[in-house]
């Protein structure tokens, strides 16, 4: 017996044709749900376009292509996460990942300075990360890299973020800023705007790691920005329901952008997670085209192929 909710058919209807931008499949070094090439198809049989393959530890480029290829009608777009096993805040990373392919790259998480300084700060009965495990079985074997900086002793992005904004502007890839903390995010974002960055995702705001004020959400939006509203940070207890729905409308469906963050084995299908907040966000009022907005105009915008950008790789 299945024990998670079933999305409708309307709210099917209504996410299709979205991406989900923010997915974590196997392969990965941690247990998943369902690995990406059965995901791919299922996306195919309940009508959405495609997702991005995140990763904490992995870049997902070559993965990603290997899926599309195997299953054609799905976009699948790989990504790449600055933590230390890809060397931190690498440019070389960034750029290798721009010519490999990749859409999304994510600003440091599970290392950030902020969540390395966080920790585990969740309300009580609220569900673990999974990286959460894995981090803590690392720095009891002695491995405990240093927290990967993006701003330096005066507030200022440091030159490797600087090289990094450049690199994606070039590549004309999508800034996700990870787990950074508010005032991070804000620098972060005003300086990739500056460099020519066209799209970005200010990850999950509402993650207790990042837990963005409304007036900040607002000021990112003034920006170019979109906010992420994560399926699992109210589902899985971080957050009530009820904080997320009123961030949306104080913030604006044109400026927030539905994702599961789903694929840890004890959630729901990761299929089934945009058409799971539909529900939620219709029952609450919201309209139709609103929620369309947020699922599928906004994530078709952000997962939009790169344009031709002039000094990029030949």
């Amino acid at each position: 017996m299945n024990p998670h909710p079933t999305p409708s058919a309307r709210a099917r209807e209504v996410v299709a044709g979205g991406y989900d931008l923010h997915v974590h499949v196997a392969p990965d070094i941690v247990p998943r749900l369902i690995d990406d090439l059965t995901l791919a198809g299922r996306f195919k049989e309940v009508g959405l376009a495609g997702f991005v393959l995140k990763s904490h530890y992995i870049p997902t480029a070559e993965r990603a292509a290997v899926v599309r290829a195997t299953v054609p009608g799905v976009d699948v777009l790989g990504a790449v996460t600055l933590n230390r096993p890809v060397g931190g805040m690498n440019p070389l990373a960034v750029e290798i990942a721009g010519r490999s392919g990749a859409r999304v790259v994510w600003f440091p998480t599970v290392d950030s300075v902020n969540q390395r300084n966080e920790g585990a700060s969740l309300p009580a009965g609220a569900k673990p990360p999974m990286w959460l495990g894995l981090q803590e079985e690392m720095r009891e074997q002695g491995i405990d890299p240093p927290p990967v900086p993006v701003v330096d002793d005066s507030g200022a992005i440091t030159k490797d973020v600087a090289d990094v904004l450049r690199s994606m502007a070039k590549h004309d890839l999508v800034l996700a800023t990870g787990h950074l903390s508010g005032p991070e995010i804000v620098t972060v974002v005003r300086a990739a705007a500056d460099a020519g960055v066209r799209r970005i995702i200010v990850t999950h705001p509402e993650f207790p790691s990042q837990h963005l004020t409304v007036e900040q959400q607002l000021e990112l939006t003034e920006l170019g920005a979109y906010m992420e509203r994560c399926f699992t940070t109210p589902h899985t207890g971080k957050i009530p329901w009820e904080t997320m729905i009123d961030n949306i409308r104080k913030v604006g469906p044109e400026h927030s952008l539905l994702s599961s963050d789903l694929g840890q084995p004890f959630n729901p299908p990761v299929e089934d997670g945009l058409a799971l907040m539909a529900d939620h966000l219709l029952e609450a009022g919201f309209s139709v085209d609103e929620v369309h907005t947020m699922a599928v105009t906004n994530t078709v915008h952000l997962a939009a192929a790169p344009t031709s950008v002039a000094g990029g790789a030949a």
